[in-house]
């Protein structure tokens, strides 16, 4: 046994709380990143996240098991969405900041290069429909499979790789207009 693994009495910590912190590592950053993106706001996306870790922990052992990142992701969706439902409101995707990191010492202009792509398909993302940035962002910011994705947003698989097959297409023919068109 490591030292890692006892508590501060010398005992061996609760499974369960185990269970909770790696999930809680793992989980709570992609977690807070995908709800902020439904929510528009930082601290109720927080909220959400420790939402559904309270409700993972009342949740009887193995009850999750083999399926949490999908369960979880699936419990802050439907919270987010009850939060705006009662908010009635919904912020604007392009007032979300994202967490871009370039690689490390870029030159400087690379980084604005960098800067100005990321720019560019934010607000490109910002004109797809909510349920094609939904998807986009589960695929490729949580490296969700089309299942997971499905049982998350309460879609077919086939309408998710539709969905995602429509914003990448849109988001490549955008791209390739203003790459085309002269700089200002």
């Amino acid at each position: 046994m490591e030292p890692d693994d006892l508590n501060a009495c010398g005992e061996s910590p609760d499974p369960r709380a185990r269970f909770l912190r790696e999930a809680l590592d793992q989980f709570e950053g992609p977690l807070v990143r995908y709800t902020l993106t439904l929510t528009g706001d930082l601290e109720t996306a927080r909220d959400v996240v420790q939402d559904a870790f309270l409700r993972l922990w009342e949740q009887p052992a193995g009850a999750v098991e083999g399926h949490l990142a999908q369960w979880l992701f699936t419990v802050c969706r439907n919270r987010a969405l009850d939060v705006q439902r009662k908010a009635r409101r919904m912020s604007p995707l392009s007032d979300i900041a994202l967490d871009h990191r370039p690689a490390p010492d870029p030159s400087p202009a690379d980084a604005a290069a960098t800067r100005d792509a990321a720019l560019q398909v934010e607000s490109i993302l910002a004109d797809l429909p909510l349920n094609q940035r939904e998807v986009v962002r589960l695929k490729f910011q949580n490296q969700l499979s089309y299942q997971e994705i499905a049982d998350i947003t309460s879609l077919s698989v086939g309408n998710v790789g539709f969905l995602l097959h429509t914003a990448l297409r849109t988001l490549r023919k955008r791209l390739e207009r203003l790459e085309r068109e002269p700089a200002a």
